[in-house]
C-alpha cells in the first residue's frame, strides 16, 4: 500500500478486500516492524498458543481432581 502510491479505496477494490481490513493489515505491518505500540504478530501467536495450552491444563487439572474424588469414595467403601 505504501509503496504503490494509490489510494487505500482502490487497492480495496483491486484486492476485493474491505478498507478496514487493509488498515488492520498496515496496523499489524507498523506494529511488527517497531514503528507502533502493540503486539506482534509472533506475540499474539504465543499468547494464544499459550491459551491454548493453558485451558487444556485447566481441564487435566478438573479431570484429575474428579478421579480423586472418585478414588478416594471408592477406597472408603472398603
Amino acid at each position: 500500500m505504501r509503496s504503490s502510491g494509490k489510494p487505500l479505496a482502490q487497492i480495496s477494490r483491486e484486492l476485493d478486500a474491505s478498507e478496514q481490513t487493509l488498515r488492520n493489515w498496515r496496523k499489524q505491518q507498523e506494529i511488527d516492524e517497531g514503528e507502533r505500540e502493540g503486539l506482534t504478530t509472533d506475540e499474539k501467536e504465543e499468547l494464544a498458543r499459550l491459551r491454548r495450552e493453558n485451558k487444556l491444563l485447566k481441564q487435566e487439572k478438573e479431570i484429575l481432581r474428579k478421579a480423586t474424588v472418585f478414588f478416594a469414595r471408592e477406597d472408603g467403601t472398603r
